[in-house]
């Protein structure tokens, strides 16, 4: 449960804030190892609306991007500014709105107070925060660090969420325009065809065998639209499951890299996610092959799954990693120099992350290019359909007119 409290710190400042725990004991227990003395005491307004909203307990929250790159950002700026741990992120605590997410920022917070250290209480949120994340603050925290670790990760959300906004961004006008398409079509089958078939009817014109299936094909909508939509809510349902099931994700990660000009953006896309993120454990001093067993859970594809296996027997029998990588279909040819050239300099790390770095470029080139090419791909395609529709709904009259002269 949510509650708020009035308290007083042993300065004699006042306190008013918002608190998750079991009861009113637990949340005056948590606050008196704060050194806080509680004054007032009692459920939050919102804290009912949150108990039913919370249906899930909250090791299955799972931040969004937006909020875990604000969360991320702004511990980095804080603990760079001399904060300690569990005052910086309860500062942060303050800021969300979800009170799922503030409830998953006080369970960390409280882990933090009982002892347990920052690493652990984050992997105890494994949909929040990934294998990957929890490795490079284990780092910091060894190495006394956390802040440089922090800002790192930054820049790994950061850019993640960046490609994610300009590939939504690219496709936001093709798919306004598909959908554009799709309504057109239906009022041309709906309430166009009918009019044009009952005129055809009355005029006694011999209509063209394509017009005949288009109006074929309108009036077997109209008189089975149930299956229509029958098919369509199965179509939808199928997408969801695909997105949503653990086989449907595998599946689309395994099939999505072998489209047509997309796949060859996908594959980019892994290959910058996988080299930033074990460049950046090398950099922070984790183990080549622990790395390699982190950055295997950053995708799911099975053909880049093959390329860690090969590698990681590359590492176990002395090898270089850069003769795994050119030997891979999936690798650039410039980056597998590339991590040739770390690898004889001794800066395997900083070459993984300037490859990453070569690869978000270029996949902001690519994700342009894409969008230039869909959308008139898209224009072209509405076109040549209501065109072809609009053809053939006239071509009788056409004939019938010349018939008339």
């Amino acid at each position: 449960m949510i509650l708020t409290y009035d308290a007083m710190d042993t300065k004699g400042h006042r306190t008013h804030d918002r608190i998750e725990a079991a009861d009113r004991r637990d949340a005056v227990e948590q606050l008196r190892r704060r050194g806080l003395f509680v004054t007032e005491i009692a459920e939050s307004s919102d804290g009912k609306k949150a108990a039913n909203a919370a249906t899930k307990p909250v090791t299955a929250t799972r931040l969004p991007l937006r909020i875990l790159t604000l969360f991320t950002r702004q511990m980095a700026m804080l603990l760079r500014a001399g904060s300690a741990l569990v005052p910086a992120i309860q500062a942060v605590r303050r800021q969300m709105k979800n009170p799922r997410h503030a409830a998953l920022l006080d369970r960390v917070v409280a882990d933090l107070e009982e002892g347990t250290p920052l690493t652990d209480a984050m992997r105890k949120h494994p949909d929040s925060f990934d294998s990957v994340y929890c490795a490079i603050i284990a780092a910091g925290e060894a190495s006394a660090s956390l802040p440089q670790m922090f800002e790192r990760l930054s820049k790994i959300v950061g850019n993640r969420r960046a490609m994610r906004n300009k590939i939504l961004g690219a496709l936001a006008y093709p798919v306004l325009l598909i959908a554009m398409c799709a309504k057109i079509i239906l009022v041309l089958l709906f309430f166009v065809l009918p009019r044009f078939a009952d005129m055809f009817k009355q005029l006694g014109v011999q209509t063209p065998a394509v017009t005949r299936a288009l109006l074929a094909v309108g009036a077997a909508m109209r008189d089975h639209w149930i299956l229509v939509v029958i098919a369509t809510l199965s179509l939808v349902a199928g997408a969801v499951w695909l997105f949503k099931s653990a086989t449907g994700r595998r599946w689309i990660t395994d099939v999505q890299i072998y489209l047509p000009i997309l796949g060859r953006l996908r594959c980019r896309l892994i290959q910058a996610q996988v080299l930033r993120t074990m460049g950046m454990l090398i950099e922070s001093r984790v183990g080549v092959l622990e790395a390699l067993e982190l950055a295997r859970s950053s995708t799911r594809n099975r053909k880049f799954q093959q390329l860690f296996t090969a590698l990681e027997d590359a590492v176990t029998s002395g090898s270089e990693l850069s003769g795994s990588f050119a030997a891979s279909p999936l690798i650039e040819p410039y980056v597998a120099q590339a991590v040739k050239t770390g690898e004889d300099c001794g800066n395997l790390g900083e070459a993984m992350t300037y490859s990453a770095d070569m690869l978000d470029e270029t996949n902001t080139e690519l994700v342009q290019v894409v969008a230039r090419l869909i959308e008139p791909t898209v224009l072209i395609t509405m076109g040549v359909v209501v065109g072809g529709v609009a053809i053939s709904l006239f071509l009788p009259l056409f004939d019938l007119t010349s018939a008339m002269r």
